[in-house]
């Protein structure tokens, strides 16, 4: 990694399309655990609770430690920490792909969770230190990684693990291999960054007029945005491709294609999100995303084979818009808190994704993919809860 240390003032493009890059390798690996639902289904003989509880496994792991993480590295960042994360998702990585049983499994997802905890906190807080000021920026190159990475994911599984078969899940260690020494480079940038800015005054905070309990209560509603953003997705990536092979009769080939169709678009939709937030702010697009997509998610369980690609596709694009303008949004409401923010906001809030993902597999055993997606149509109503939250222009205007 060639940026200086100094040129933190500016924004550091290297570092931060770094961090994307293996924010990118990192979600692949996540995404292939998914992709490979339909597989593992056949190969193991599994219920949908059972496939429910892998999702489980893995973002429940992340979940619960990337909090933690977060607060700890706030206090003391661990540079060289990032790397080591990517190596336990390698180690997960061939956990999966040579797994003979339904609990080494299970340890696999979990390996991929940790990975996930580690790498989440302390990348989302290298690429806010690359950004010079433009955050929005920043975080949402950050997460178009991530989100790319989770987009490709069902693609490689269609191309290389179903025709392959379980085994070939441990070729992608490759990418892994490179993130890891890619990350190396990224934790010596940091370490030194950290060095230079050493007892620099803190800039000071976007909101320093509000009393502690409307910070905590605007905390609470975007994590409750970021849960029903999450859920839903969840449901989307962890059984769209039964609900096309049950309903429609497609192939699994055909169903991943159908996956890929749908995280490309939320990769786009982040990008889309970025740009209007700058114009419009981020209430605004908050708004548009949560709300906004409700009409196209109360058509899907009525619509055929060409409109459901239809409707996937638009609300990928829409759901995935506020992303990058809701963690911003949240480490400005608590300055110097970058970890912990980062690590409720992929992980705690991802982790109830999880728990959502493992209830509606139990609820898909007993009432069928149709009415798990009929239920879930409902809910971006909780994009309602919006009108709680502080209004940027008149906090910037206080200052």
């Amino acid at each position: 990694m060639q940026a200086r240390p100094s040129s933190a003032e500016g924004t550091v493009f290297a570092v931060i399309l770094a961090v994307s890059l293996c924010h990118f390798i990192n979600d692949v690996m996540q995404s292939l655990l998914a992709a490979i639902y339909p597989l593992l289904k056949d190969s193991y003989r599994l219920d949908f609770w059972q496939i429910g509880l892998l999702t489980l496994a893995f973002q429940g792991t992340a979940s619960l430690l990337q909090p933690f993480i977060g607060m700890y590295t706030d206090r003391r960042p661990l540079p060289y920490s990032l790397p080591v994360g990517m190596a336990s998702s390698l180690v997960g990585l061939i956990v999966l792909a040579y797994a003979h049983s339904y609990g080494v499994l299970v340890l696999g997802a979990m390996l991929i969770g940790l990975g996930s905890a580690i790498f989440h906190p302390e990348s989302s807080r290298v690429a806010r230190l690359a950004s010079g000021g433009r955050f929005g920026l920043a975080q949402s190159i950050f997460q178009l990684g991530g989100n790319f990475g989770q987009a490709v994911g069902p693609l490689l599984a269609a191309f290389i693990v179903v025709p392959f078969g379980q085994t070939s899940v441990s070729w992608f260690t490759a990418g892994s291999l490179v993130g890891i020494v890619v990350l190396w480079q990224v934790g010596g940038w940091y370490a030194a960054h950290l060095r230079d800015r050493h007892g620099r005054k803190m800039p000071a905070p976007m909101f320093p007029a509000l009393p502690r309990g409307k910070v905590v209560a605007a905390l609470v509603v975007l994590t409750i945005l970021t849960f029903s953003k999450n859920i839903y997705m969840a449901s989307l990536s962890s059984y769209y491709t039964f609900y096309a092979i049950d309903t429609f009769g497609v192939s699994v080939q055909g169903s991943q294609l159908m996956l890929f169709a749908f995280l490309g678009a939320s990769a786009a939709g982040l990008v889309l999100g970025g740009l209007f937030g700058d114009r419009f702010g981020a209430k605004t697009v908050i708004w548009f995303s949560i709300l906004g997509v409700l009409p196209f998610t109360l058509a899907l369980p009525y619509a055929n084979l060409f409109w459901i690609n239809v409707l996937t596709i638009l609300i990928g694009l829409i759901l995935s818009s506020a992303f990058s303008a809701i963690v911003v949004f949240a480490q400005e409401l608590v300055p110097g808190r970058v970890g912990m923010i980062a690590g409720i906001f992929f992980g705690l809030a991802f982790g109830f994704g999880g728990i959502g993902a493992a209830a509606l597999g139990v609820l898909a055993d007993y009432r069928g993919i149709d009415y798990v997606f009929w239920l879930c149509s409902f809910l971006p109503l909780l994009g309602l809860l919006t009108i709680f939250l502080p209004n940027m222009k008149a906090a910037r205007a206080s200052r």
